[in-house]
């Protein structure tokens, strides 16, 4: 399967099965769930999008989680563990965005590290793939890099 021809902005393969980016409109997740998408992990706070993201995904009959990060205070090791439960338990492959796939990096990395025991530069490797930006210094004092 293959996302890239969707235009999702910030569009990143993790892994054979996950995929992360920044939000995607409407027609972008109509373009995903033709080319094979299973499951999306929503980042954005309630309301972040404009519009009714649950209900878009919902009326194409894929499985929806939404984790709300709206500031580094919610980078947290509970929300780390959600991820890594919802990641596991999906259906893949997995779609996991945020606004700009920064939020998405930081809790890729931090479960990295608390969940996978990545060492702190790996975990930051992995959350740099995933999106991790702005957030990175959030994320060296939360996990000792």
């Amino acid at each position: 399967m293959s996302l890239e021809h969707t235009d999702i902005p910030y569009l990143n393969q993790l892994d054979e099965t996950t995929w992360t980016a920044g939000q995607p409109s409407p027609e972008q997740l109509d373009a995903a769930k033709a080319a094979g998408l299973q499951s999306i992990v929503n980042l954005c706070p309630t309301g972040e999008c404009g519009w009714d993201e649950q209900a878009k995904v919902e009326a194409l009959g894929l499985p929806y989680v939404q984790i709300p990060v709206a500031a580094a205070s919610d980078l947290s090791p509970d929300n780390a563990a959600i991820l890594a439960q919802a990641i596991s338990e999906l259906p893949k492959p997995v779609l996991v965005h945020c606004a700009s796939s920064n939020r998405v990096g930081a809790l890729f990395a931090l479960k990295a590290h608390l969940i996978d025991e990545a060492a702190p530069a790996d975990a930051l490797d992995y959350g740099r793939k995933a999106g991790l930006k702005g957030l990175e210094g959030v994320i060296r004092s939360m996990i000792g890099a």
